[in-house]
């Protein structure tokens, strides 16, 4: 897939952190870059728990744009997901991108240097101007919520 216009995001390493690769887009249809996992030791995320792991970089993402840390697939069918999926890198954090795993697994997880552990995804956004009314305008739906079409 031969990319159009690329969008240009400058990435640093953070000084005095374990070098890794930086996001790297595995395959050429992917959407996701992977994140590299920058500890110094290997960090066990116990089952149920949670670790705040490093990446070695840091990111100015453009203006109007951000950065989703995500789930990595393979890694969430065996429970460790990114605790707050899609996390959210703004365009004005310059700091290290760290991500929050957790273990929803019943077995231990352990997190060694190098190891992928999650995907990094930058997408438009848009910021918005309230309009404050005294009530919306009806749709046939209406205030209809969690499972108001039913089970089947």
């Amino acid at each position: 897939m031969e990319v159009v216009n690329p969008l240009t995001v400058r990435i640093c390493r953070v000084p005095g952190t374990v070098e890794v690769p930086l996001p790297l887009y595995k395959t050429e249809g992917a959407v996701g870059m992977d994140i590299y996992a920058a500890n110094a030791d290997t960090v066990t995320v116990s089952a149920g728990g949670r670790a705040v792991i490093p990446t070695g970089f840091s990111i100015a993402v453009p203006d109007g744009y951000e950065a989703q840390v995500r789930s990595r697939s393979g890694l969430a069918l065996r429970g460790i997901v990114v605790a707050n999926s899609p996390g959210t890198v703004d365009a004005d954090y310059r700091g290290e991108v760290q991500i929050i795993l957790a273990n929803h697994g019943t077995d231990d997880f352990s997190v060694s240097q190098g190891d992928r552990i999650a995907q990094l995804v930058i997408a438009p956004v848009m910021q918005v101007a309230w309009e404050a009314v005294d009530e919306l305008p009806p749709t046939t739906r209406g205030a209809g919520g969690f499972g108001h079409t039913g089970r089947h």
